[in-house]
């Protein structure tokens, strides 16, 4: 008579468990890479946005939206760790602010 070969509950759980981890180890290596680079087109994103909105304000002739706008590129660029592009906009800012009489923060 053959044997059967029954696997206990334990056994089917423990199987299942290994083989989520396997692929959730070897075949899910790929997905950290894009996770990566989030962070970095969403920085890139706001200062975008905060740039467009810098370019509104200013046309339309504001000079307190467009001071504290300003403002605001030069913060997302202060997260983004971009030097040269916090100091480049935190000379618009001065200009913009100096404009309306006020000192540099």
């Amino acid at each position: 008579m053959a044997e059967k070969n029954d696997m206990s509950g334990a056994q089917a759980a423990l199987t299942l468990i290994g083989l989520v981890l396997f692929a959730w180890f070897f075949l899910g290596r790929g997905v950290g890479q894009p996770a990566a680079e989030a962070p970095e087109q969403a920085e890139n994103r706001a200062i975008d946005e905060a740039v467009n909105k810098y370019q509104i304000a200013k046309r339309s002739g504001n000079p307190i939206d467009a001071c504290t706008t300003a403002g605001l590129v030069t913060a997302a660029y202060q997260r983004a760790k971009d030097e040269a592009g916090y100091a480049a906009w935190k000379k618009t800012e001065s200009a913009d602010c100096g404009a309306l009489g006020l000192p540099d923060r």
